[in-house]
């Protein structure tokens, strides 16, 4: 029964639409029950990156960890005792290279150099070679203080004399005559010339009298070059190539 209401309302409804023009213009029929929501279709490209956000806020702090562990207890009386000994070992042995430096090998020491007399009677061209040999030069006394030193050196050794590293030079035209260190710097803000010397300064020398001895007294002498005594070298304390110390040799 109800297909053929169906049938009949359909019928009523074509007999309505009118011909316009040969073309049939159907009338609307009832709108239908909407339909069942279809699936999720495939997912779409990635978009471009955005811009970065804004720095959040400081968050919470977070709560107190557990206490740790106590440390192992330190030992450190006995350490102090290690050191302590250390610190006198390392005492003795530099009073024992100050008595070799000193006592065995003789030597003299100043803030910047070492000083040797050489017990060995030579002439003064001889001397300087020799002190060469040991890596330094004859002795240089451009200070007061370092010529008093090297006095009482020669006074303590029991000598009155020796030679160090100061030569006269030919008289100028003024008739003066220069004197120069064994380094060939000029002799000019420290001199200690006997009277005896200043007295005959003007005089004409003796032959081959350039060279200068260094007396116990702390006064200074020319003396013949080819006269034999002995001598004082000096050392430098660092040298050029970091190797600091007394001479190489003190034979």
């Amino acid at each position: 029964m109800w297909v053929r209401s169906a049938l009949k309302t359909m019928t009523d409804n074509i007999s309505r639409d009118v011909e316009v023009g040969g073309v049939f213009r159907l009338s609307t029929g009832v709108p239908g029950e909407p339909g069942f929501k279809g699936e999720i279709g495939p997912t779409g490209k990635m978009g471009p990156i955005g811009e970065k956000g804004d720095k959040g806020p400081k968050g919470f702090n977070g709560a107190v960890g557990v206490k740790g562990k106590a440390g192992a207890t330190c030992d450190c009386g006995r350490y102090r005792k290690v050191v302590g000994k250390l610190d006198g070992n390392l005492g003795k042995l530099m009073n024992t290279v100050k008595f070799v430096k000193n006592v065995v090998l003789g030597l003299k020491e100043a803030e910047e150099k070492y000083y040797l007399l050489v017990k060995e009677s030579k002439k003064f061209r001889e001397a300087s070679m020799n002190c060469k040999l040991r890596g330094g030069t004859l002795a240089m006394p451009k200070t007061s203080s370092i010529n008093s030193l090297m006095a009482d050196y020669i006074s303590q050794a029991g000598l009155t004399r020796a030679y160090v590293g100061v030569q006269g030079q030919r008289k100028d035209m003024d008739g003066a005559r220069s004197y120069i260190y064994a380094d060939s710097t000029f002799l000019r803000d420290f001199a200690a010339w006997s009277q005896e010397e200043q007295l005959r300064s003007w005089l004409p020398p003796a032959t081959n009298s350039s060279c200068v001895e260094l007396l116990s007294t702390g006064t200074w002498n020319n003396v013949d070059c080819e006269a034999t005594m002995f001598f004082i070298c000096e050392f430098p304390k660092s040298r050029r190539r970091g190797r600091g110390g007394p001479p190489a040799s003190t034979s």
